[in-house]
């Protein structure tokens, strides 16, 4: 149950797409931003594609220990959610640009996660069903976690707040747009935008806001709504 204040948008405006562009593999999960890059995760294929943004061509392409989930960059590398293949635990993995992925992981809290941010000190791992977000420090250990306003599919972080895309169940095709800030005891929770589409994962490129367009197998750019706020 969310505990946080919600600002409710009663005139809530759908996104501003700005372009779009075909996704590498069928059912894109996973997405993360690197300046002008995108980088696409695919749990059909197990692969993860490097692609330029504005050309939307692959530039890199690698196997996944097994099927991956969220993922962000750090540095020179991206943290991926891999799920085991057997108990589907999850566990968060270091793929190194322009060569492959580390052994070693870090466990997810619970061994279940589904998106993933970094703040440049600590990864939030967001738990769609349990309906909250857990921050872990790079060795795995819980420092807080905190509720969010339904179930997360995807999720990022700009300015020191939490954006993330939500929804009710699974069966919902009404998914928002909404602004966490974490900083207090409870989240400051703000609806900010309405997705026309079922959307999976959120990037942001230092401009503008991207996210997988599930069903049109396609990567979506839009406005970030909350400039002027």
């Amino acid at each position: 149950m969310r505990k946080g204040p919600l600002h409710m948008n009663p005139t809530l405006a759908e996104i501003d797409q700005l372009w779009q562009i075909p996704a590498p593999c069928p059912g894109p999960l996973g997405l993360a931003c690197d300046g002008p890059n995108l980088w696409v995760g695919c749990g059909e294929t197990r692969r993860i594609y490097g692609m330029n943004a504005r050309q939307g061509t692959v530039f890199e392409e690698a196997s996944a220990p097994a099927k991956p989930y969220g993922m962000c960059v750090t540095g020179d590398a991206l943290r991926v959610i891999i799920a085991a293949d057997e108990t589907d635990d999850r566990v968060i993995r270091r793929y190194i640009f322009g060569k492959d992925f580390k052994r070693e992981g870090i466990r997810c809290p619970d061994d279940t996660g589904s998106f993933l941010a970094y703040d440049g000190d600590s990864f939030f791992v967001s738990q769609r069903f349990d309906q909250r977000i857990v921050e872990i420090d790079e060795a795995g250990k819980t420092l807080r976690a905190f509720p969010t306003p339904g179930q997360v599919t995807g999720m990022t972080i700009v300015g020191g707040r939490i954006y993330v895309v939500t929804t009710v169940d699974a069966k919902s095709k009404d998914y928002r747009l909404v602004r966490m800030d974490a900083h207090g005891a409870e989240p400051e929770v703000t609806e900010l935008a309405a997705f026309p589409f079922v959307a999976r994962s959120l990037g942001f490129d230092g401009t503008r806001f991207w996210t997988h367009d599930r069903d049109a197998r396609k990567i979506v750019a839009f406005s970030r709504p909350d400039l002027s706020s």
